[in-house]
Formats: structure tokens, C-alpha cells, sequence
């Protein structure tokens, strides 16, 4: 941020005819702030109010005289400008003073000569000739030109009016959003890649400029001009972006309507130049005054558009050009105390960065699909904008067991999907309220109670517990008769083996006593008595589900409490080892079973090759030799035989 008052500088116009010495002088102390005296005579004093008083006094930050070239000008005063604009700051230039001060002539300059060449084509050469010279970033220029005529704005670069008069150009309106930035509406902006295009726009604009013949000026401005250049650069890969804008404002002249001396429609032209002119110096008094709350920017259209440029965020600078000659010299006293006015005024200037909104997207459409990628990669499934048809299947049939399910501990499991998440609190909710737009009404506590005595509902339910609770127990007399069985089956082997090799022998070679249950968990069963009793188990499992109707899965809580029972029981060990002598037997099989289907498929092949054999046995023998002499023999029979 950079804070300073804005810049006043002054210029006097070369007189046309020799002017008497003494009007003025200029004070340019190097140790102090160069001053401006203005003399003034005797003979017109009589116009003020303190005729006593005969000499005006003014500090610039530089005084620039008769003899001051246009070079000069913009070196000392336009340059800097031009330079806090290719670094990101807002800058403004405005000349003020009384028609035929020069104040076109130092905007724009003079069209007979080159040298004549005024700030804004020196500054649009300086802007492209740096832009020329910096390759490391990637600039882009536009130009608007604003005639501010009457109060009324109008667009000089209109494209589609390049010839016609002012008041077919169109007009441009002032708009302000909350944040109270202004907008022109129909301002066009025009791309300018060179400094010849550039000159060209400039050219165009100046050509529809509202120009008349006044008695103080044969080519008088009778309008506010503001050319515009905005500038904007970003570094290759980078998403910030600074914008700048350089106003180059051209007021028209300040001189009192009586010392025209012009009428019609030159006077109303005078009135709103005044008017306007007016209203800027009470927003200059008004900025000037500490404590002042209310700036009047409203008032005028041309305060409006310079809103930044007068304590905003902007680098101001303002010419003050005097005609120093006897007629004028209150108009010059008037021009330099409205620039000390203006020099009370401070701005502080921000460095214009912002992030491209357009990078600043992409970037963020590239960040989501990465994060959408590693949450696929988490999950194992590809997120899609919307769950599928059969998503949405699978989840309501989850939905439906799980509301289902008598368990109180059973869980409804859907993944860490939010969406699917999202989708059955959705589904729930359709089921509850369906169910109470569909439900039966309130009754009384009498009715009530008579259903709940009687009613079908709550009959079903008491069955359903019943056969909830006969299937636990159903379940339990199986696995107890399952397990004495097992037991049972252990002894009667066990003791079948020691009938068989002696009890003496059984003593030396067991290490457990008889009846001693370790020793029946290491004993494996026999595969076709395992196999029997897991299709007796199948049997009856299926024979109990058939009877109780209830579903064949069981719940969370009963699979845990049943794999529990299975662990914690003496026989686990050697249920397991029986399911791995069948798993076993079971690949055993499967590998005869490969082997005899390839004993099959070569049984074929070896069929195939023999009947060929036996094809090419009867070809080679139908066409042998001797097959063809029996041939020749038999012929010569039949010759034989025919009669002569």
C-alpha cells in the first residue's frame, strides 16, 4: 500500500503576443518547494473583494514555464505514473484550467508536429515499449474512451458508429454494485496487441469529440474526455493476476459563463461544464476536510467515474495549466487555489492481485477428481455423481432384512458411502410416513384393548415368538444330542480298538488312562460316520425350518454364540480334523476324477486314429496291383465267354 497526496503540477502557456513583465514569477529553491506568484496589477483589482491584496503566492511540485517542451512533461510527470501502472497500482492524470490554458494540448498534444505529441501517445508508446522489453510475463492491453457531454456519458470507440455525429453514439450509464463499485454500462473495451492500434483507437475517439468555436478558443473541447488503458499481467503456470487501470482524464475549460461571452446552445454546453466542474471541487473541499462523513461523488457523473481517482485507490497527479496573461489572471488565481484544494487530498494505492476465477477452477475441478480418485481407492468403488439402479436395489433389500430381523442386535451395514447412507434414512422415512398415511386411525383405549385381547396382529406375534422361542430350543436339543453321539461313537471306537489289540498293549501305548477324555479329543472319526451325521443334522435342521417356517439364516448373535459353543466344546479338535481328512479325501478324488477323464479323452483319440487307419488300409488295397490284375483277369473272362 502506498499513501500520498495527489500530485499537482503546473504549466504556463506561451503568451501569443508579448506580455508585460511582471504578471508573475517562479520561485525554484532547490532546498524548498518550488512557488508560483502571481502578480496582480492595480487596474484589476477592482473585481475582488481584498483590492487591497496584489499578489497570489501557490507551492507545486514543480512549475514548468513557457518555454517547457512536451518531453519534459511527460519525463517529470507522466512517466512516473506510467511506471506504478506496469507494477500493479492505479494511477490518474487530469489537467485542469480555463479554456485555451493547453489542456488538450498536454493530454493529447498538437497535431502539426511530432514533437508536439502530447501525454497519452507518449505514455501508449512508453506501456508497449516495456511490455516489449519484459518477457517474463504475459500482458494484455485494452483502451475505452468516455466523452462526458452535458451530463450525459457516450461511448467514442463505438465500432458501429465511426462516422456519425455525437448523439448517435451510445450513451453510457454509471451502475453500482453493493460492495459500491462503479460500472459503465455500453463502455466498450478494445483489444490493442501494438502501440499502432493503440493510436489508432485514440485517433477514432478524438475524431467524434464534441469541438465548437468559442471567442476565447477556435477548437474549444465542450466536453469531459476519459481515455483509459487497462493492463493486466500473469507469469506463465501462475493464477494471480494484477490489474491496473491509467485514467487520462481532459476536462473542459473552467472559465465563468459572462467571460464566454457566447449564448444559445454554447451557453448551455458552459452551464454544464460548471456545473460539473461545480460539483468536483465541493468532493475535492469535502475530501480535503477532516471528520467529514458524506462525500457528494453522486452529484455528477464524471465525480462518479472518478470515484478511485479522488481519495480512492489510485496514484493521482493533476495539471494545472495557467493563461497568465491580464484578462485571465483571475481565472489562473481561481485554477491554482482549487489545486491547493486538491493537494490536501491522500490515496492509498493497493497493489491490484486477484486469483484468475478461471485457473482457480480448474485447479479445483483437478483437486475434487483427485480426491475422488483416492476415496475410490479407500473404498474400493468408483463414486459416481448418482447410486445406480441396482445400488439402490441392493440397498432397500438390505433394508427390508434388516427391518425384518427380530435380533435387537442386528445392524444394518452399508459402507461408508454417504450417499448410501443418505438413501436409506430417505427410504425410512418414505416407510414410516406411508405406514401412517396408510395405518389404521386412532381409536379409543376400549377398542384398544379388545385388539390386543383378540385382534389377529397381536395373536401372530405371540406365534412368532412361540416359534422363535421352540427353535432355540429345537436348536439346543440337537446340539446336545449331537454331542453325546459324538462321545458315544468315541467310547464304542475306543473301546473297540482295545478289544482288538489287548488290553495290555492299549495301556503301554496310550498315554491316558481309560475313560479319560483328553484322549477322545485326539481321536479322529471315521469320514463316512462323519458324513452320515452331517446329513442327519442337515436332515433335521431342514425337517425344523419346515415346521417353525421361520428363514433358514440365522442371526448375528446366534452364529456368534454358536461358533463360541463350537471353540469352547472337548470334540472341536477333532471335528476339525475330521473336515481336514475330508478336505483331504475330497482333492484325492478330485484328482482321480482328472485322471480318469484324460484316461477317456486318450481312449477317444486312440479310437479316431485306428478307424483312419483302418480308411487307409482299404484305400492303399483298392488301388494295389494285384487288385488291379484280378480286375484285368476277370474282364477277359467275360470277353471270353460272349458269343462269336
Amino acid at each position: 500500500m502506498v499513501k500520498q497526496t495527489i500530485q499537482i503540477f503546473a504549466r504556463v502557456k506561451p503568451t501569443v503576443r508579448k506580455q508585460q513583465q511582471g504578471i508573475y514569477s517562479i520561485d525554484e529553491d532547490e532546498k524548498l518547494t518550488p512557488s508560483l506568484e502571481i502578480i496582480l496589477p492595480r487596474d484589476l483589482a477592482d473585481g475582488f473583494v481584498n483590492n487591497k491584496r496584489e499578489s497570489y503566492k501557490f507551492k507545486f511540485q514543480r512549475i514548468f514555464d513557457q518555454d517547457a517542451k512536451q518531453e519534459a512533461i511527460f519525463e517529470n510527470i507522466a512517466k512516473p505514473v506510467a511506471e506504478s501502472v506496469l507494477a500493479g497500482y492505479n494511477g490518474t492524470i487530469f489537467a485542469y484550467g480555463q479554456t485555451s490554458s493547453g489542456k488538450t494540448f498536454t493530454i493529447t498534444g498538437g497535431a502539426e508536429r511530432y514533437s508536439d505529441r502530447g501525454i497519452i501517445p507518449r505514455t501508449l508508446s512508453y506501456i508497449f515499449e516495456q511490455l516489449q522489453k519484459d518477457s517474463s510475463k504475459i500482458y494484455t492491453t485494452h483502451i475505452s474512451y468516455l466523452e462526458i457531454y452535458n451530463e450525459c456519458g457516450y461511448d467514442l470507440l463505438d465500432p458501429r458508429h465511426e462516422a456519425s455525429t455525437l448523439e448517435d453514439l451510445p450513451k453510457v450509464t454509471v451502475l453500482e454494485d453493493p460492495d459500491q463499485n462503479i460500472h459503465l454500462k455500453n463502455l466498450s473495451l478494445h483489444q490493442a496487441t501494438t502501440e499502432e492500434e493503440a493510436l489508432n483507437l485514440l485517433f477514432l475517439g478524438d475524431t467524434n469529440r464534441m469541438i465548437a468555436e468559442t471567442p476565447m478558443n477556435q477548437a474549444s473541447t465542450r466536453s469531459h474526455c476519459i481515455f483509459t488503458i487497462h493492463l493486466s499481467s500473469k507469469e506463465p503456470g501462475s493464477a494471480t493476476v494484477r490489474r491496473a487501470k491509467l485514467h487520462l482524464v481532459d476536462l473542459a475549460g473552467s472559465e465563468r459563463v459572462a467571460k464566454t461571452g457566447v449564448g444559445g446552445q454554447l451557453l448551455t454546453e458552459a452551464k454544464y461544464i460548471n456545473l460539473s466542474l461545480h460539483y468536483l471541487e465541493q468532493v475535492i473541499v469535502a475530501l480535503s476536510e477532516k471528520h467529514r462523513s458524506h462525500i457528494p461523488y453522486r452529484n455528477s457523473m464524471m465525480t462518479s467515474v472518478l470515484r478511485d481517482s479522488l481519495g480512492g485507490n489510485c496514484m493521482t497527479t493533476m495539471i494545472a495549466t495557467l493563461s497568465l496573461e491580464k484578462r485571465n489572471i483571475d481565472e489562473s488565481i481561481s485554477t491554482c487555489r482549487f489545486a491547493q484544494r486538491v493537494a490536501l487530498i491522500r490515496n492509498e494505492a493497493v497493489l491490484n492481485e486477484e486469483i484468475d476465477p478461471r485457473l482457480m477452477i480448474l485447479r479445483l475441478q483437478k483437486e475434487i477428481q483427485e480426491l475422488k480418485d483416492e476415496l475410490a481407492l479407500v473404498t474400493g468403488e468408483q463414486r459416481t455423481e448418482a447410486l445406480t439402479e441396482a445400488e439402490l436395489l441392493q440397498l432397500e433389500k438390505l433394508i427390508t432384512s434388516f427391518l425384518e430381523d427380530q435380533d435387537p442386535e442386528s445392524k444394518l451395514e452399508v459402507g461408508a458411502d454417504m450417499r448410501k447412507i443418505h438413501h436409506c434414512f430417505h427410504y425410512l422415512k418414505k416407510l414410516l410416513t406411508d405406514k401412517k398415511i396408510h395405518g389404521p386411525s386412532r381409536a379409543p383405549f376400549s377398542e384398544v384393548k379388545d385388539q390386543v385381547n383378540q385382534g389377529p396382529s397381536t395373536e401372530e406375534e405371540y406365534k412368532k415368538l412361540r416359534e422363535i422361542l421352540q427353535q432355540r430350543d429345537n436348536e439346543i436339543n440337537i446340539l446336545v444330542n449331537m454331542l453325546k453321539k459324538e462321545k458315544k461313537k468315541a467310547q464304542d471306537a475306543l473301546h473297540s480298538s482295545s478289544m482288538d489289540r489287548g488290553e495290555p498293549r492299549r495301556s503301554q501305548s496310550s498315554p491316558f488312562p481309560p475313560g479319560n477324555p483328553e484322549g477322545l479329543r485326539t481321536l479322529p472319526l471315521s469320514a463316512p460316520t462323519q458324513a452320515q451325521d452331517s446329513s442327519v443334522i442337515q436332515y433335521r435342521s431342514s425337517l425344523l425350518h419346515r415346521k417353525t417356517g421361520v428363514r433358514e439364516e440365522m442371526s448375528l448373535g446366534r452364529q456368534e454364540a454358536f461358533e463360541i459353543f463350537k471353540r469352547d466344546h472337548a470334540d472341536s479338535v477333532t471335528i476339525e480334523d475330521n473336515k481336514q481328512i475330508l478336505k483331504q479325501r475330497f482333492s484325492e478324488a478330485k484328482s482321480l476324477g482328472e485322471s480318469i477323464n484324460e484316461a477317456r479323452r486318450k481312449i477317444g483319440r486312440l479310437k479316431e486314429e485306428i478307424t483312419q487307419r483302418h480308411v487307409q488300409q482299404v484305400a492303399l488295397d483298392f488301388h494295389s496291383p494285384s487288385w488291379l490284375k484280378i480286375q484285368i483277369t476277370c474282364s477277359r473272362l467275360s470277353l471270353n465267354s460272349l458269343p462269336t
